[in-house]
Order: structure tokens, then C-alpha cells, then sequence
């Protein structure tokens, strides 16, 4: 057996191979794992130039995985002040006076829907402590913002729009633009006139950020975007000057009105990659937000809202599946609603069984008994954000409860209930919609909170699957990835406590002692 470069022993080593599942050391080589076994084997895997790292006694898991993320979009989307903390309007207007007017403007993010105490959205609640600036503060679903007058003057927005897709500019009984501004298309009509950091603050921003992702143990991301196309250039700069922290695998969007050749420009996109990044996949939006009143319900939520599809011809985003099945693609849809869930189904139930374990669904927010058992029937793989959950609360008194009644938002977040039936469940943040935080995911995936606090919560093993081998297969990476075995990749997360065993209010915090990715040790791991 050729020497190791690394070699990591001292550990629990939580394996999740059903051929050995536990371990207590890892010899590396070459960016894959080259062996697998006890302390008494360390000695056969050294040679002169092995370092080796003791982990004194913390827990060794395949790498984390984040599973749905947008660190790249996300840090234009994170600019400006933190809102997140805003719990009603008062808190808000305090806020947007002492934050920062970048090029004039007044940006911000995080802003939850509950902090106007179920009034509608309305520009007229922040003017005055706007003082005549133009502010764009997108709301904490990504999905909505709230435009000040300033702002939607400049952007030349006096009344309501058509647009392909199901976007909205909302509008009082007069046809006046109240300033909410719902999904991509409108959001965009404003956003794209606000300040925007400069390519060398993104590019330090970026390296930044999955820097700190790392140290909370994550060693890749399923991005679920490709911004406005020049990310792979930014990606392709980042790496010349160094590594990625993290290693990317990006899904460009396909929207509605997609046309032939925009179809044949994402397949072609397929694989383009650097060192520690890839194109891989297309992400769909089927519907939008419980909150935005964009989600798509079998019927009607309490103000009368979502019963249309974000494409406005469902079968139109069908056959875009079907095209880029046949070539191979691996699509992820975003469907929260009741109806997007299903849709989705149906549509992969059309492409046969050759299309098992090649497709997604993002967050699932409710989903009723019926389609549960159908994600595992057809192999369809669901991918979902635990952190989501403390937007909502337990007593139902919040807006995405409110907007769905009782009974569906006693189906929040059906992890579980989708694990017991038989799916692949691969966990993330969202981020920026909400923290980065590895082991967060972990931890509220197994003690939910707001209106899935009723609900059953995954085990420790079921969270860290999620994050692991169930991942991996979301990406298509099972055969190279989310284990630890010879062969595999050198993806791996020491933990200093047991992330399986370990109470969810403790593992939240749990001190990570390494992170390494393909090899390379992007935190911690001083030798002891």
C-alpha cells in the first residue's frame, strides 16, 4: 500500500458504510480516502512525509454537505443591514434610520413578514423613516421586497405590470403600487437599480463566507443558481488566486418561456467546471412562497391567493423536464405548496423508471398523506431546510400558518414523515434565507421548531444522513461520495461532540475540530 498523505486517528469515526460502519482511524491520499480502520493500522498507511493528526477523541463523519445554498447570489442578496432580528414595526422603522446609505440607498435583507403584525406589506409603514431615500429591503423569503416611493420612482413603477412569470406589483384599490414587490421578475424591476457590491468586494466576500461555512463543518454545497452568469468567471478568479473552501456544484435557473435554444444552452452548460466547482443540474421554480401568496395550493389560502402555477402553463415546464431528462440532466424543482408537489410528481412519473434518483424537490413546506409514499415509488429525491421552521411558530399565530388554515400547516415540514416513507431526504439552509450553520440544520432537524414542533423530528442518524449520504445522492455523487470508505472522496467533518448522539441544543454549538475537503484541510486540524 502506497503511503499516506494524511492520517487521522484519535477519532469516533462514524463511517455511515454499511460494510464497516464504524471505525477509529483514516489514512488519506491523494484527495480520496485510502484506508479505513483501527489505530493499529496507522503504522502500515505512514510513511517519511505522512502528517499525521491526532483528533483527540471527537467524532469523524463523511464531510457535511449543504444541500440547497446560494453563497454566490446570496451575498448580493445579503447586502445592506441585517433585518433579521426585526420583530415589529417600530423595531423596523429604528432599524432603517441608523442603517447605511450605500450610493444613497437604504438596503436590507432578513426582514420577516411577521414584523408587520398582519398588515399588509406597505411602503407607507417606513417612510418616514426612510427620510425620501430609495430603499430596497428584500423580505426573508427571497421571494418578496418592500420598494420605498424613492425607490419605485426611479425604476419608473406607477401601477400594476404583466409579467411571463407569476410576479406581482401590489397595488391599493386605486391601482397606486403599495412598494411589495412579489417574486423575481418585479423584485428585479427595482433591484436591478440598487447598489451592488464591486467584483473585488464579491470575490473577498465570497471567500469570506465559505470560509465560515467551513468552520461550522460544511465541505461542499448544492448552489441552486448560477447568478447572472458570470459566476463562473467569479469562481474561475477565486480559484487562480487559491482554493474554494468548499467544493460547488451550481444549477443554473430554466424560468418560464424558456424557448428550445435556451434549453440546449443549459445542457451544453453541463459540466463545466473548475477544480472545486461544477455546473451540474437546473433548478425550476414551480411556485413561490406561502407568505408572497405565491405558493401553489390545491385550494385557495385564507386571503383567496395560490391556486396558479409560477409557470403560468404547468405543462410547459413539464415538457422542459422532459427535454432535459432525455439528455441526461438532473433537475431541481422549487414546490412548496400542496399542487407544486404534486405537479412535480406527476411530471416525473411521465418520464419513466430511468429517471429514478435524478430529480428533486425543494422545501415541500406541506405536502398532504397522499404524495408522501409517491417520492420513494418514483425516486424522486426531496430536498428540504429545517432552519425554515423558525419563521413559523407553534400556535399558528404567524403568517405562513395563518395564510395556509389549520390544517395544512399541521403538515409543516414532513421530514420525518417523508424518511418513514421511504425518501431520500437531503438537508440544508438556504442561505441567505437562513443561517449557514451546519450543525443548525442538524440540530433543528431533530427538534423543530414553530408549527413543525408538533410534528415528529428525525433521529440523529436520519440528520446526518441528510447532510451525508443522502446528499450525495442528490447530487448524483453516491458511488464517490457522503461515505467514508477507500476510494471515496476525502470529504470529512470532525465533530468534538457525537453529532448523532449528542442533544440538539448542545450539538448547535458543538466545537468543530476539522474540515477537510477532497483532501485538503479547510479548518482547524492542527496536529496535537
Amino acid at each position: 500500500m502506497p503511503a499516506a498523505d494524511t492520517v487521522l486517528t484519535g477519532a469516533r469515526v462514524r463511517t455511515l458504510d454499511p460494510g464497516r460502519p464504524e471505525a477509529r482511524a483514516v489514512a488519506v491520499r491523494g484527495g480520496e480516502i485510502l484506508a479505513v480502520g483501527d489505530e493499529a493500522d496507522v503504522r502500515d498507511w505512514r510513511g517519511p512525509a505522512t502528517e499525521v493528526l491526532d483528533l483527540g477523541g471527537a467524532t469523524l463523519t463523511p464531510g457535511l454537505t449543504d444541500a440547497h445554498s446560494h453563497p454566490v447570489w446570496g451575498i448580493e442578496m445579503a447586502t445592506g443591514a441585517d433585518l433579521s432580528a426585526v420583530r415589529d414595526l417600530d423595531q423596523l422603522r429604528t432599524a432603517l434610520r441608523a442603517a447605511p446609505r450605500l450610493g444613497g440607498w437604504v438596503l436590507g435583507h432578513g426582514l420577516d413578514h411577521n414584523a408587520f403584525g398582519g398588515r399588509p406589506v406597505d411602503k407607507a409603514l417606513v417612510e418616514e423613516a426612510l427620510a425620501g431615500a430609495p430603499a430596497f429591503l428584500r423580505l426573508y423569503d427571497g421571494h418578496s421586497a418592500l420598494a420605498s416611493g424613492a425607490a419605485l420612482a426611479a425604476a419608473g413603477i406607477t401601477g400594476p405590470r404583466t409579467f411571463d412569470q407569476r410576479s406581482e406589483i401590489v397595488c391599493d384599490p386605486d391601482g397606486r403600487p403599495t412598494g411589495h414587490l412579489v417574486e423575481h421578475a418585479a423584485m428585479a424591476l427595482v433591484g436591478a437599480l440598487a447598489p451592488k457590491p464591486s467584483a473585488a468586494e464579491r470575490r473577498a466576500r465570497l471567500t469570506a463566507l465559505l470560509g465560515e461555512m467551513a468552520a461550522t463543518g460544511l465541505t461542499g454545497a448544492h448552489v441552486m443558481d448560477l447568478g447572472d452568469g458570470d459566476v463562473p468567471a467569479l469562481l474561475a478568479g477565486v480559484e487562480y488566486d487559491g482554493d474554494l473552501p468548499l467544493r460547488l456544484k451550481l444549477a443554473p435557473w430554466c424560468m418560464p418561456g424558456a424557448t428550445a435554444r435556451d434549453l440546449a444552452e443549459l445542457i451544453e452548460l453541463q459540466g463545466v467546471r473548475g477544480r472545486h466547482w461544477q455546473v451540474g443540474g437546473v433548478k425550476f421554480f414551480m411556485d413561490g412562497t406561502v407568505e408572497g401568496g405565491t405558493a401553489w395550493l390545491e385550494h385557495a389560502d385564507c386571503h383567496g391567493r395560490g391556486t396558479d402555477a409560477f409557470w403560468p402553463d404547468p405543462e410547459a415546464y413539464s415538457a422542459a423536464v422532459r427535454t432535459l431528462d432525455a439528455a441526461g440532466v438532473r433537475t431541481a424543482t422549487h414546490a412548496i405548496g400542496d399542487a407544486a408537489v404534486r405537479h412535480v410528481l406527476d411530471t416525473v412519473a411521465s418520464l419513466g423508471a430511468g429517471a429514478r434518483m435524478r430529480h428533486r424537490i425543494e422545501h415541500i413546506e406541506t405536502v398532504p398523506d397522499d404524495q408522501l409514499k409517491r417520492f420513494a415509488e418514483l425516486g424522486v429525491i426531496a430536498s428540504m431546510q429545517p432552519p425554515h421552521t423558525a419563521y413559523t411558530r407553534a400556535d399558528h399565530s404567524d403568517e405562513w400558518s395563518k395564510r395556509l388554515g389549520a390544517d395544512r400547516a399541521r403538515r409543516a415540514w414532513r421530514c420525518r414523515d417523508l424518511r418513514e416513507a421511504g425518501a431520500v431526504l437531503a438537508l440544508g439552509s438556504d442561505w441567505p434565507i437562513a443561517h449557514h450553520d451546519a450543525r443548525r440544520v442538524l440540530a433543528v432537524a431533530r427538534s423543530p421548531l414553530g408549527a413543525a414542533a408538533a410534528g415528529p423530528a428525525l433521529t440523529g442518524l436520519m440528520a446526518l444522513e441528510g447532510m451525508t449520504s443522502h446528499a450525495a445522492i442528490a447530487a448524483g455523487e453516491q458511488r464517490v461520495a457522503g461515505r467514508i470508505a477507500p476510494g471515496f472522496r476525502a470529504d470529512l467533518t470532525a465533530f468534538a461532540l457525537d453529532p448523532v448522539e449528542t442533544a440538539p441544543d448542545e450539538l448547535a454549538g458543538a466545537p468543530i475540530r476539522l474540515t477537510m475537503s477532497g483532501g485538503r484541510i479547510t479548518y482547524g486540524g492542527l496536529p496535537r
